[in-house]
Formats: structure tokens, sequence, C-alpha cells
């Protein structure tokens, strides 16, 4: 039996941390690399605001994105440029240092740190090559578009969905864990 005063195997700081979690940056390189293929081939096959119909309701769009998500700030005459790519690094910085820090039974969090990570990557380098991001996947229904956006993008609304999915059902894991145990 546990002393009440002894951390148990559940609690946040005694749980045990991953090994070796830097590993799963593999994932953060993976979107980087599918991202800036398919921008490229976007790019050098589309012809700029042409859409051209994939599905009824999805479009290939080639578009050039100086804002945010939604062109937030688009219309700015680009300081944005920098303050949106010094927020991609300094996420980035701070997204590995807590990847680096995460425990054995938090691998969903594994997965969407890096998905983040290689999304605003992604992002960042056409924010410093180009002054713009590459955007080119437009959904649309009944003459209402979704702003386009691109494979680094999906990187970061699926890992912001892991992570937000971790960090509610993690904490439910954790509780009914730390209540089996006492």
């Amino acid at each position: 039996m546990l002393d009440k005063n002894t951390p148990s195997d559940t609690d946040t700081n005694a749980r045990p941390k991953m090994q070796r979690p830097l590993r799963w940056l593999w994932l953060a390189v993976a979107v980087i690399v599918l991202d800036l293929a398919t921008k490229y081939v976007a790019s050098s096959q589309l012809g700029y605001a042409q859409p051209v119909e994939v599905l009824p309701f999805f479009n290939l769009t080639l578009l050039h994105n100086t804002g945010a998500a939604f062109s937030f700030l688009a219309t700015h005459p680009g300081w944005q440029r920098w303050f949106f790519a010094l927020v991609a690094v300094g996420a980035s910085v701070a997204l590995t240092v807590w990847l680096s820090r995460i425990k054995n039974d938090e691998k969903l969090l594994a997965i969407a740190l890096p998905l983040i990570i290689g999304g605003a990557l992604g992002n960042l380098y056409d924010r410093l090559v180009h002054g713009y991001v590459v955007d080119f996947l437009s959904f649309h229904v009944a003459g209402w578009y979704y702003p386009a956006f691109n494979v680094a993008d999906m990187g970061i609304v699926l890992g912001a969905v892991a992570l937000i999915w971790e960090s509610i059902m993690g904490e439910r894991r954790r509780k009914k864990a730390h209540g089996a145990s006492h």
C-alpha cells in the first residue's frame, strides 16, 4: 500500500517519461516534405486563381495567402509576414520542448505536436521564400467557399484536434487510473 505522501505511478510528476520522444519528429518532417511537394506541383501545374474542378464540391485552386488562417491580416502592408514567421518559429520551439517532456502514456500527444510543428514549418518556408503561403485545396457548397488551404494547414488542424482530444480524454484516463489505484 502506498503512503499518501508517496507519489503513485498515475501522479503527473511520477508518470514515466517517454523514451526518446523526439523520434516522433519524423512526422513533422513527413508533413513538411508532403506539404512542399504538393505546393510545388500545385504552383507548377495550376494557373493562379483558376479553379480546376475535381469533385462537385472540391476544386484545386492556386492562391497566395499573405495573411494567416482565413487570410487574417492579408491586407496589411507586409509586416505580418515577419510576425507570422516569428510565431511559427516560437511555436515550433515551444512545441518541440513540450514534446521532449511528454510522458509514456501520451502517445496521441506525441503525434499531435509534430503534426503542428510540421505544418507551422511548412508554411514558414513559404513565408520566408515567397512572402506568402501557397494554398490550393478549395472546398465549396451552394456558392459558399471555404478558404483555400494546404497540407501544412491540414497538419496543424489534425494536430490541434488530437491535442484537444488528448487533453480531454487523457485527463479522464489519468483520473480513472488514479481512482482505481486508491
